[in-house]
């Protein structure tokens, strides 16, 4: 039996500041000060008899019984979460509601086919479409603010407690603007001589670049910007030397269309799978099942475009 005398702001507040991994800007997000946190999170370990977490030069780290009273809060605020969703959508009958985050080649590439399929699937459906990192995207799936994430399986640290279901494989590429001077003479080792966008910590590519740079010898690049922005990296790379690595479903329609050329570097190193992740704990709903059959179906009709 759950002990009455944990509330909800005690779980609010060690979700908190789990997530910041900092008391002060879990504070301030929720509208608390320091010292209320504080003794909310004394409460709470008090309560369960052991410690949850401990300050160290970092920030706030957690401790083992700390991990694994997270994952049981952030479920239980996600379940809490979902029927108050079902409570609203049934007073107010409102559409039934899908939020899928969409990793950077993922929103570029593939989702505008998709969204188009889905529409026609389920066009009484309230399509809401989040964006960004690897890192970023799981943590939301896991907290229950998506109801799934279509992108690049990350570190298997990064996907604990999610399912994936491959979809295809994907290669990173090296691009450049039409006329960049090391198309005329392409060689891995040169890059080092023009700026780099550069994958940051967090992306699911990051580590396969950097497997692939050791593997042909090539250290790290002085001159580099990390960024997963798809559209600062289009602009800045056909207006500039640099020369951007990249998922090669973020920049295909630039590729294409000749306005990004691809060098011509074997990459295959970087070949990860694609796929959708959901939360097992999650049910299964008509809405996302329309979903998935919208990315079965646009894929069946561009498995050409794929590799």
């Amino acid at each position: 039996m759950i002990d009455r005398r944990i509330k909800f702001r005690h779980i609010q507040c060690f979700v908190e500041i789990a997530r910041e991994r900092s008391l002060k800007t879990a504070a301030e997000k929720l509208f608390l000060t320091q010292p209320a946190m504080s003794k909310t999170l004394k409460e709470l370990e008090e309560i369960v008899g052991t410690t949850l977490m401990r300050r160290s030069r970092s920030g706030v780290v957690l401790t083992r019984p700390g991990e694994v009273f997270l994952h049981f809060a952030q479920m239980s605020i996600a379940s809490l979460q979902q029927g108050l969703d079902g409570i609203e959508l049934e007073g107010r009958r409102q559409k039934d509601k899908l939020s899928v985050g969409a990793l950077p080649s993922v929103a570029a590439h593939l989702m505008p086919l998709v969204v188009t399929e889905f529409a026609r699937l389920a066009p009484n459906a309230l399509l809401r479409i989040l964006d960004g990192p690897h890192g970023y995207l799981t943590e939301r799936l896991r907290l229950g603010e998506l109801d799934l994430v279509i992108g690049r399986i990350g570190p298997s640290d990064t996907m604990q407690g999610i399912s994936f279901t491959q979809l295809y494989d994907e290669q990173v590429v090296f691009v450049v603007r039409p006329g960049h001077p090391l198309l005329s003479d392409p060689d891995l080792r040169r890059v080092a001589d023009w700026p780099v966008i550069y994958p940051p910590a967090g992306a699911a590519i990051r580590p396969l670049v950097e497997q692939f740079l050791i593997a042909n010898g090539v250290g790290e690049f002085p001159n580099r910007l990390e960024t997963v922005s798809g559209a600062f990296g289009r602009v800045y790379t056909r207006q500039s030397d640099c020369i951007w690595i990249i998922s090669r479903g973020v920049v295909a329609k630039e590729i294409a269309e000749g306005r990004l050329v691809a060098l011509p570097f074997r990459t295959e190193l970087t070949q990860g799978p694609v796929g959708l992740m959901t939360r097992p704990d999650h049910p299964e709903t008509p809405v996302r099942q329309l979903f998935a059959l919208a990315v079965t179906n646009v894929l069946a009709g561009k498995s050409a475009h794929m590799t």
